[in-house]
């Protein structure tokens, strides 16, 4: 068990950028996976990035790939999600997860959330 809490989400103009942030748990910093995830209204929630601890891999959906970058710092016990080129359709609640079970990384299947940060683009 542990917590999950992020922060950095807020509203920008298309082609801004924001860096997400999520304070973990040491036991999940020292875990199989974390990964960034983000849901609109009326939408399913969708894997964005995510992190493989075991050798580092990194995973992007298609439609941030060359724009979103996740990190990870364990010092700070901390992953981030550097967002750059921000596009109106990136408009949705972003969470961080930890604790993959049974599915690929970029699914929701991850034990622990937390409780999201709105990020909003718009002009």
């Amino acid at each position: 068990q542990g917590q999950l809490e992020e922060s950095g989400g807020d509203s920008v103009q298309p082609g801004g950028s924001l860096t997400l942030s999520c304070v973990a748990s040491a036991s999940f910093i020292n875990g199989n996976a974390m990964a960034w995830l983000r849901q609109s209204p009326g939408k399913e929630r969708e894997g964005v990035a995510a992190i493989w601890f075991d050798n580092g891999r990194r995973y992007y959906h298609d439609s941030v790939k060359g724009r979103f970058t996740i990190s990870q710092d364990k010092a700070k016990n901390t992953i981030y999600l550097q967002m750059n080129n921000l596009k109106p359709e990136d408009t949705a609640m972003y969470y961080c997860a930890a604790d993959l079970r049974g599915g690929g990384v970029l699914s929701t299947a991850y034990k622990y959330w937390g409780q999201g940060t709105q990020v909003t683009v718009s002009s």
